[in-house]
């Protein structure tokens, strides 16, 4: 499930983390968010970031004969 959860500290500092996104659309989905809470300080892009939104893996079979 995709969800965006928003943490704000006593001090008033806060905190967006994305959850259930891969790629670039965690960054798409929070954008309005970041928008209306003013300026971004810093941002962790955490390992799903890395991830493509659509993997797909494609195992191609080899013809290897053995010569003897």
């Amino acid at each position: 499930m995709k969800t965006i959860q928003i943490i704000i500290s006593p001090e008033g500092k806060t905190v967006l983390e994305t959850h259930g996104f891969h790629g670039s659309e965690c960054q798409a989905a929070s954008r309005f968010l970041e928008q209306a809470l003013g300026t971004t300080s810093s941002e962790t892009l955490t390992s799903p970031f890395y991830q493509n939104a659509s993997t797909s893996q494609q195992q191609i079979p080899t013809n290897e004969s053995e010569s003897g």
